[in-house]
């Protein structure tokens, strides 16, 4: 790797990586049940270091019920400018009153007209993030 390819890719903070997470919206949730690895689309909310999206009863529900080590990822492309953070973590559906009313209270609504009223949290045990400058192919020779 040159060091034209290093600078045009940096490590992003734990602080840059939450920062990003709160203004995005939407992602994408991976998930491996049975060794078998699916990926969902999924808008969410970052809050106070964890992630929580809705989901109705189905496949995703039932493959965090299997297996809770998920990823969940989010991106963007902005001028010459692209960002990307991964998450991995537990995830479990909120089961308490007290937490459900809390989710509730989240910007957080289903995009489609479907009903999504279980609430499923994300708690972070790695979060990585880079940043890149984007740019055309450097010449070979």
């Amino acid at each position: 790797m040159s060091t034209d390819d290093v600078a045009a890719i940096r490590s992003l903070t734990d602080a840059e990586c939450w920062e990003f997470l709160e203004g995005a919206r939407f992602g994408r949730l991976a998930v491996a049940p049975a060794g078998r690895i699916d990926l969902f689309p999924v808008n969410f909310v970052a809050r106070d270091g964890r992630i929580v999206f809705r989901t109705a009863e189905g496949t995703k529900l039932l493959s965090l019920t299997v297996n809770t080590a998920v990823a969940v990822e989010a991106d963007e492309v902005t001028g010459g400018q692209a960002r990307s953070v991964v998450v991995h973590g537990t995830a479990r559906a909120l089961e308490t009153s007290d937490e459900i009313e809390a989710a509730e209270r989240l910007p957080l609504r289903p995009w489609i007209p479907t009903l999504k009223q279980i609430f499923v949290e994300v708690v972070p045990t790695e979060l990585t993030g880079r940043a890149f400058a984007l740019g055309p192919e450097p010449e070979r020779w």
